[in-house]
């Protein structure tokens, strides 16, 4: 039986997901949140086979979740779900040590055998992904403008760029305003970019959010 931590800040969402993997004779949902600092305590607490991990949660991201779940050794493998076709984040989080990244637009089906591979310590990432990942081999990573920022960085981007003033951001990743200030500066300089508006015009342009 494959046990699994269901992680979607999004109600329906997350009850489709349950419903789905539930209706699997070798799939069990042994719990659920949207919230990503309650999805690191309920991992260490039932030890799940694999968590189903949605990418954008209000209060902490895929990668920061990611981050914090796998010093725990508790033997979950992780398996991201995003909206976005993004490869820049699937080789941030697989970097991090997740195993899975899944398009919200794969088929039930897809999604499961996602699920099962990743439990068998295998590797899955949706074709669209994997398609821009094999683009980018042999490519300098100067080449992708997100590449060169860190991964504090590119959250930072990701919250201005979707509207949050510093302060929000710095109370998101419990860091002093300062201190956010300076990484928005960073990435500016990094980015070549001018002001917020950029950095937002930015984000939609290279696929990592969309204000739809």
């Amino acid at each position: 039986m494959i046990r699994v931590l269901v992680v979607d800040d999004h109600t329906l969402v997350r009850a489709g997901l349950c419903r789905l993997l539930d209706s699997e004779e070798n799939i069990e949902v042994v719990g659920e949140t949207g919230s990503g600092r309650e999805a690191v305590d309920l991992c260490q607490k039932l030890k799940p086979d694999v968590v189903l991990l949605d990418y954008s949660l209000p209060d902490m991201d895929g990668l920061e979740t990611t981050s914090r779940i796998v010093p725990q050794k508790t033997g979950a493998r992780i398996l991201i779900l995003t909206m976005y076709a993004n490869e820049e984040y699937a080789i941030r989080v697989i970097r991090a040590g997740a195993s899975g990244f899944v398009v919200k637009g794969a088929s039930p089906e897809e999604l499961l055998t996602a699920v099962r591979k990743v439990a068998r310590q295998g590797t899955y990432i949706s074709p669209a992904i994997m398609d821009k990942l094999v683009g980018r081999m042999g490519q300098p990573e100067t080449e992708t403008p997100e590449s060169g920022l860190s991964d504090r960085e590119l959250q930072v981007l990701i919250r201005l760029a979707r509207g949050s003033t510093t302060r929000e951001v710095a109370a998101e990743l419990c860091l002093s305003v300062s201190t956010v200030e300076t990484y928005r500066s960073r990435i500016l300089e990094k980015l070549n970019l001018r002001n917020n508006s950029d950095l937002t015009r930015f984000a939609i342009r290279r696929g990592l959010i969309d204000l739809g």
